[in-house]
Formats: C-alpha cells, structure tokens, sequence
C-alpha cells in the first residue's frame, strides 16, 4: 500500500478591523478585506489498485491553517507522526510547482524518516498548463498549437520532459521580446522539475497511483470556495481558521472521533 500527502494552497479574504473610533452610525470599526492563502493538505493510503482504502483503521486526513508554512508544517508533522509515517513501505508526495513547499516538506519527510521509496511529484496537470501556456505563444496557428500540445502532453506521460525542453529550446531560440520571455518562463519550470526529478509520470502510473491532485483540489473546493469564499465575505482570521479545520473533519468523515476527542479532552485533560 501506498501513502499519499497532496498538498496546495486555496484562497479567500479575511478582514482587518480598523483602528481608531467606530463609526457613528453603525458603532463599528470599518475594515480591510485582504486575499490570503490557505494551506491544505490531505493524506490517504492507496491498495495496489490505486484506489483509496477507507475504513475504521485506516483513515483520511485532511487538516489545514491561515498560517504561512511556518505555522503548517507542525500541524503536517502532528499527523504524519500519528499516522507512523517512518513505517509505511511506500509514500508519494504530490503537488505543485509552490516553492514553499518543496522547499520544506521534503526535508520534514526525510525528518521523520519516511522511506527510502518516496515519491515527489509535480501535478500533471498544473505541467500541462505551462505547456499550454507555451504553445499559445509559439504558435500562431491554432491546428500546429493543438497537435504539439497533445504530442507534448504525451510525451510528458512517458517522462519524456527532457524531449519537449530541447523543442521548447528550439522555439526560443527564434523568438524575440515578450514572447521570448513568457516562453522561458515555462521552460524554465519544466526543466526544475526534471532536475529536481519530479516528473516521473511513468512510473507512478505503473504503479497505479494518482499524477494530479485531485484529491486535494476536491477538498479545497468543498472546505474554502463552497464556505469560506464568496462575493461578500470577509472573516476574521480566527474564525476563518475555525471553519476550515471544522470542515476538514467533516469532509474526512471524522467528524464523530473529532468531536469525542473533545470531549474526553474536558472529562480528562492532560497534565503538563
């Protein structure tokens, strides 16, 4: 069996209550709304048909914080301690192109000495949007921009990427000025993720494991952008904290043990 951590980022606004007197006609203090990023993380075990195992002793995680990386990596490492991370055969680490997170989390996985058979894996389909992004700029014709990108998109599968960089190299170097430039940038970020072999397509598919974050990006949906953002909503950034680790629980369907955790935590508390 496998273990898989996603992890990304949302996005909603929280207010910044103002300072100074109220106002005299509604005796509050007016605020700044402010867009900040939630981190999220979810954690699941995979049979070896790649499907998820769910049941009373083997449970999905998920969890997340207002706080920057500083303030979520405790809260990652509480729960990969919890689950007994340093005895799983297999773990894959799937997620973006986030420097925070690459910067940070593999090395707190080798902490807690996660296995030597540990997987890092950029999201399929955040890749294939920088190639997409690429083939908008080099082609003008929107027959020859389809084909590369679906031959590319393949190639991609096959963890081919150091293929598709030397076309991407060819097309730069004909180009000139803005196009140039947004042509680099993507070329760039593929060949860190190759560098930092975090394309290796092939073999997690031979595994039959995820290549996207799907996972991850389904819970973002149902705990940030179906709750906590919206036209007109500005939380507190307490409260906003609140509802997303409440929804958290709920989603994993762990709302019953969270809440007799609760309880137990008034009937015994611990002693330091």
């Amino acid at each position: 069996m496998w273990v898989v951590i996603a992890v990304d980022g949302g996005r909603s606004r929280i207010r910044i209550n103002k300072k100074g007197r109220k106002n005299a006609k509604t005796n509050k203090h007016g605020f700044i709304g402010e867009w900040v990023e939630p981190k999220l993380v979810t954690i699941y075990v995979v049979d070896e048909q790649g499907k998820k195992v769910k049941n009373n002793e083997i449970k999905i995680v998920n969890d997340g914080t207002y706080e920057d990386y500083k303030g979520f990596l405790p809260i990652l490492e509480m729960h990969l301690i919890s689950l007994g991370i340093s005895q799983a055969k297999q773990v894959l680490l799937i997620a973006d192109g986030a420097e925070w997170i690459w910067k940070h989390i593999p090395p707190l996985l080798k902490k807690l000495k996660s296995p030597d058979a540990t997987y890092q894996l950029f999201d399929f389909y955040h890749v294939t949007e920088r190639l997409h992004k690429f083939a908008d700029v080099a082609f003008s014709d929107d027959k020859e921009r389809n084909n590369w990108f679906k031959k590319a998109r393949r190639t991609l599968k096959k963890s081919n990427a150091m293929t598709i960089i030397r076309q991407m190299d060819e097309f730069i170097s004909e180009a000139t000025g803005e196009r140039c430039k947004t042509m680099v940038i993507q070329r760039n970020y593929l060949l860190r993720a190759y560098r930092e072999r975090r394309l290796n397509y092939a073999k997690v598919i031979t595994q039959k494991l995820p290549i996207g974050s799907g996972a991850i990006e389904s819970l973002i949906r149902q705990v940030v952008n179906l709750r906590i953002k919206g036209n007109s909503k500005f939380w507190l950034k307490e409260n906003a904290e609140i509802i997303l680790h409440l929804r958290c629980q709920w989603i994993a369907e762990s709302w019953d043990n969270f809440c007799g955790s609760i309880f137990n935590s008034f009937i015994q508390p611990q002693t330091g």
